[in-house]
């Protein structure tokens, strides 16, 4: 028995229509938010002239796999100089304490005298589907086990009550073939507000597989854990998409070749694939990705099937 993705097409083109400033270009990271029936509110980070990411938005009809509404305006726009957010918001998933949605994201800074990096913010999304930041301070910032920098959260609740969260950091920004070493580590919390970090939980091979970014996470029919991330292999390398597989959530295998989808021979997503959004609808498991240019391209849509 295989599992493999069957792509539905590209599901949103940014290239189509002029733009809010603030939105110029880019739909990368894209994040479902169910608001019935079959539509959901698709979040997604575009770009303005300066590269700095700000929050849009498109409404989706997900079973016959159409944009019903597009909002113009973004939901929520990059911070001030000098704040962990000053030059980029990238979106990672949701998850809800106390009837309270929340949305965790990647901060983007970019000092002109040193290396870019981030940390990681939360937003509120309200009953309207709107985006409110909860602090004006990291969610997540560096520390000891994490000194460097921090990207795309995913945050899953715990069958028995907590919450688990995959997320990336960086150990090297050069692991000494060119690339950075960029791995995804674990933490936990009881109550989704505190949380205690425990280390690197998905292995990496340097060569093979040492970039990861934006983990998704999925609990398994069977029973266990199966994690879907955007990787590199090395310097030059444009991303695909990898697997990985767990029992308890903690400890991981690499299985890059179960992914069960790769690029596409010509098209929007013909160079690169990345960024990947697992959720279930409707009895389905779908996969919302980008494609070429890091979300240049906009987005598509991938249902799973068993062969």
């Amino acid at each position: 028995m295989t599992q493999y993705w069957k792509k539905l097409g590209q599901l949103y083109d940014p290239t189509l229509k002029a733009r809010h400033p603030k939105l110029n270009s880019h739909a990368a990271n894209p994040l479902p938010v169910h608001m019935g029936s079959d539509v959901y509110r698709v979040f997604f980070s575009g770009r303005d002239e300066n590269n700095r990411s700000s929050v849009g938005a498109v409404d989706v009809d997900i079973v016959q796999r159409k944009v019903i509404a597009e909002h113009r305006h973004p939901f929520f726009e990059h911070g001030p100089s000098g704040g962990f957010f000053a030059d980029g918001v990238s979106i990672g998933n949701c998850y809800e304490v106390d009837n309270v949605l929340y949305m965790l994201f990647m901060g983007w800074q970019a000092p002109v005298d040193g290396h870019w990096r981030g940390d990681i913010g939360r937003l509120i999304v309200t009953p309207e589907f709107s985006l409110e930041l909860e602090s004006s301070k990291p969610f997540m910032g560096s520390d000891s086990t994490d000194p460097i920098s921090l990207s795309y959260p995913w945050v899953l609740e715990k069958p028995l009550g907590g919450f688990n969260m995959w997320y990336g950091s960086t150990r090297a920004w050069d692991a000494g073939n060119g690339e950075m070493l960029h791995v995804i580590r674990h933490a936990s919390s009881d109550d989704g507000h505190h949380w205690h970090r425990s280390g690197l939980t998905v292995p990496y091979e340097l060569g093979r597989a040492q970039a990861f970014s934006r983990p998704t996470v999925m609990t398994c029919k069977l029973g266990g854990f199966e994690m879907w991330f955007s990787y590199r292999s090395g310097s030059g390398e444009k991303y695909r998409i990898g697997y990985a597989k767990s029992t308890d959530g903690l400890n991981w295998s690499l299985h890059l070749e179960m992914a069960g989808i790769s690029v596409s021979d010509s098209g929007w997503d013909s160079e690169m694939i990345e960024y990947p959004f697992v959720f279930d609808h409707a009895g389905n498991r779908y996969m919302l990705y980008n494609g070429n240019g890091y979300g240049k391209t906009g987005f598509g849509l991938a249902v799973l099937e068993i062969a």
